[in-house]
C-alpha cells in the first residue's frame, strides 16, 4: 500500500482591482517533492469575473493564467523560469505579488496521487459550488 506524500499548494487568484482586494479563485498550483510533481490547473469564469469587476480584461487575464501551467511543466518553451528546478519554480510562482494575478498563502496536504489531489482542489476551491436544492 503506497504511503501518503506531503505536498504544498496555493490557490491562484484573479484580483481585477488590486486596491479593492477582491478576488476570484482561478486555479491551483501543486508541488510534491516525493513524486517530482509540479503542475497547475487554471480556469477563468468570465461571467463571475464580469460580476465582480465589470469591464475587467478577461481575455488578457486568461492568456496570462495559461502561462502558469507551462511554467510548471518547465523546459525551454517556458523561458528562463522554466529552466529552474521544480522547487525553485514553485517558489517563484507563489511569491507575493501585487498584480492582477496573485497566489494565496501556501498550504500543505497529504496524498497518494498528486494529480488527483490537484483535481480535487480545483473542484473544492475553484469551480463554483453546486446550488442547494
Amino acid at each position: 500500500m503506497p504511503a501518503p506524500s506531503s505536498f504544498d499548494y496555493a490557490i491562484i487568484r484573479v484580483v481585477p482591482r488590486v486596491e479593492r482586494e477582491e478576488f476570484l479563485n482561478a486555479g491551483v498550483i501543486l508541488y510534491c517533492l516525493t513524486h517530482r510533481f509540479l503542475a497547475a490547473r487554471v480556469t477563468l469564469d468570465l461571467a463571475r469575473l464580469e460580476a465582480l469587476a465589470p469591464g475587467a480584461p478577461g481575455d488578457l487575464l486568461r492568456e496570462h493564467l495559461e502561462t502558469i501551467p507551462r511554467l510548471c511543466a518547465g523546459g525551454r518553451e517556458a523561458g528562463p523560469v522554466g529552466q529552474l528546478p521544480q522547487k525553485e519554480r514553485f517558489h517563484w510562482l507563489v511569491a507575493p505579488r501585487s498584480t492582477m494575478i496573485q497566489t494565496g498563502p501556501v498550504h500543505a496536504g497529504l496524498c497518494e496521487n498528486p494529480a488527483q489531489a490537484l483535481e480535487h482542489l480545483m473542484r473544492c476551491m475553484v469551480h463554483p459550488l453546486p446550488r442547494a436544492p
